[in-house]
């Protein structure tokens, strides 16, 4: 790695995250991000507890984390790189919302005492569309990949939250 890319390396804190994505309790899938380059690729960290709220129906007596989750918590990473890579933040009028994900692959289970790392780089952008290349590993083995694609959004053109 040369001085200009660990110059460039960021990371950011639950904090950070929560001010890069729209997303709460139960469905913030990502802790930490542990390293950053703006217009190429995230590592993002996701602790799993066994008190996450999914683990109580799936399933009580052999909890596993679901794996459409875990393709959640790469689009979640995907979300910070792009929101970095912009300069917006989802209070600047922005979303990023699925447009579509392809080759996904569960190679392994991820249960409560995990530390899932997900790497997640930019393959392509063409105006508001991105594609991602996206890797889910614990304890160094891999446990999903997908290719990821999502569209950058203005909220106006999301759907409203329905009336209670």
């Amino acid at each position: 790695m040369s001085d200009t890319q660990v110059q460039s390396l960021e990371t950011m804190d639950i904090q950070g995250i929560l001010d890069h994505l729209p997303h709460r309790f139960p469905f913030l899938l990502i802790d930490r991000i542990t390293e950053l380059v703006p217009g190429e690729r995230v590592v993002a960290l996701k602790n799993v507890s066994y008190n996450e709220p999914f683990f109580v129906g799936h399933f009580p007596k052999y909890p596993v984390m679901p794996g459409v989750l875990i393709v959640e918590a790469m689009a979640q990473a995907a979300g910070v790189l792009s929101f970095r890579t912009t300069g917006d933040k989802p209070k600047d009028g922005f979303l990023y919302l699925f447009a579509g994900i392809d080759n996904v692959r569960f190679k392994s289970q991820v249960t409560p005492g995990d530390q899932m790392l997900i790497e997640v780089k930019i393959e392509r952008r063409v105006r508001n569309i991105w594609k991602y290349k996206a890797v889910a590993r614990v304890n160094g083995n891999v446990v999903a990949e997908a290719d990821l694609m999502c569209a950058q959004v203005p909220t106006n053109a999301a759907p409203a939250t329905p009336a209670a």
